[in-house]
């Protein structure tokens, strides 16, 4: 009973010292631009974006090496089984021409320098470079739909907040209805089905107030996953929407600047380009291969001096090397086709992404557009709900209006509140998509 009692008090003593620390939310304060911030240093997505990279650019790196001259060291070591020396018999005896040496030892320095390959090299370096800057370009893109993703998730959550703040305005706006309701049916200038109406509608108020604080949440975990922090950190957001019109300029000029900025128009212009060079690549084969080389031996015996010494020696060589694919079966040919494939489907490729930028663009200018006029709308129609409500209500404390104008007036004010914030933070989502769209 005593060791029990011993191991439950030290698990307690476990769970108060780390349990707060394991299980308490982290509170966080960020700004949208802060929430950018942290997003591009955690994100595992664009971490292997830049990874593909370097490694593109590694590529590139090693093609280049390939057209400069290289040397390489060779060494190596040979034991001979014995045999008899090759001798002749002279006029006082034998004559040893070619001694039996047991123990080879051999040292090779070869320079090499390609000097022509049907350009095969200089195309191997072109598409390796183009292939770099496309994957530096797909890089930028998948920074710029992080920093959009980011900037959705940041903003949902912003709406999501102050749509709770305006159930939660609601809630205790009716309570103080239903009270004054109550108050009057004391009296007997309220009936009793006007009161349970009120109560109706606080419980449907609650009830929508209940799935706003769970929306708060959802979307708290979502910003959390796009910026790859815990999921269980309170965000406090402390940007603001900012009203002010952004000034756009026309849709001609915008569909212009989003072929010319977009990175997916420019990573599949350089993808046309390596197929271009591609291309070229194939038909090397057709070209001779031409090169340089050069050979320096240090090596005992050396097999070139004869007769042959067990000591180490050193000569050399150098040359010219040719070499032509005389038959292939039309390898060449079908390789050629192909990377001419290649190419005729990269030049669609682009022209259908620029397709899709126009329409892209063109929708979201006009969302654009859409959402500012929305806003003003929403914002007149708020100032009259609230003023239909102040009246409304001094007319319900007096006994003029009845339980249902008080219910209809707070549903039309919590409806144009909720369309004000809808239509503000959609307008700046709106921002936020034709800035992407355009390249920004």
């Amino acid at each position: 009973m005593i060791r029990l009692n011993l191991k439950l008090v030290l698990t307690l003593t476990v769970i108060m010292l780390f349990g707060s620390r394991t299980f308490a939310q982290e509170k966080l304060s960020l700004t949208v631009e802060q929430a950018i911030e942290i997003g591009l240093q955690n994100s595992k997505t664009l971490h292997s974006s830049l990874m593909k990279v370097k490694s593109a650019d590694a590529r590139k790196s090693e093609m280049n090496a390939m057209r400069l001259p290289s040397l390489k060291l060779s060494a190596g070591y040979r034991k001979l089984s014995s045999v008899e020396p090759f001798s002749i018999q002279g006029p006082t005896g034998p004559i040893t021409i070619a001694p039996s040496i047991l123990d080879n030892y051999s040292t090779t320095l070869t320079l090499s320098q390609p000097l022509f390959t049907g350009f095969r090299l200089l195309s191997n370096s072109n598409i390796a470079e183009y292939t770099a800057s496309s994957t530096n370009e797909e890089y930028n893109k998948d920074k710029v739909e992080l920093v959009f993703n980011i900037k959705n998730a940041y903003w949902s959550l912003f709406k999501a907040t102050q749509l709770k703040k305006v159930m939660d305005d609601n809630v205790q706006m009716v309570k103080a209805h239903l009270d004054d309701a109550k108050n009057l049916m004391k009296v007997g200038m309220m009936t009793r089905n006007d009161v349970l109406k009120l109560e109706v509608q606080l419980s449907d108020m609650m009830f929508k107030q209940i799935d706003a604080e769970n929306a708060v949440k959802l979307s708290t975990v979502t910003l959390n996953s796009v910026l790859s922090i815990p999921l269980t950190t309170n965000i406090e957001i402390i940007s603001s929407v900012n009203l002010t019109p952004a000034n756009y300029s026309e849709l001609t000029q915008l569909i212009s600047d989003a072929v010319e900025q977009r990175p997916e128009i420019k990573s599949a212009d350089y993808r046309i380009k390596a197929s271009e060079a591609g291309v070229t690549m194939a038909k090397s084969s057709w070209y001779p291969q031409i090169s340089l080389y050069g050979n320096y031996y240090y090596s005992r015996p050396n097999q070139r001096i004869f007769p042959s010494k067990d000591e180490f020696k050193d000569t050399w060589d150098a040359g010219v090397n040719l070499s032509l694919n005389v038959w292939d079966w039309l390898t060449t040919a079908h390789q050629t086709e192909q990377a001419e494939a290649t190419f005729a489907q990269a030049v669609d490729g682009i022209g259908i992404i620029k397709d899709n930028i126009t329409l892209e663009v063109t929708q979201n200018y006009l969302s654009v557009n859409q959402a500012k006029r929305k806003i003003d709308i929403s914002e007149l129609t708020v100032k009259q709900a609230t003023e239909n409500m102040r009246i409304t209500a001094d007319k319900f404390k007096n006994g003029l209006a009845l339980s249902s104008d008080v219910i209809d007036a707070e549903t039309a004010q919590s409806t144009a509140k909720i369309n004000y914030t809808n239509s503000i933070v959609d307008y700046e989502l709106a921002k936020a998509r034709l800035d992407k769209s355009i390249g920004k």
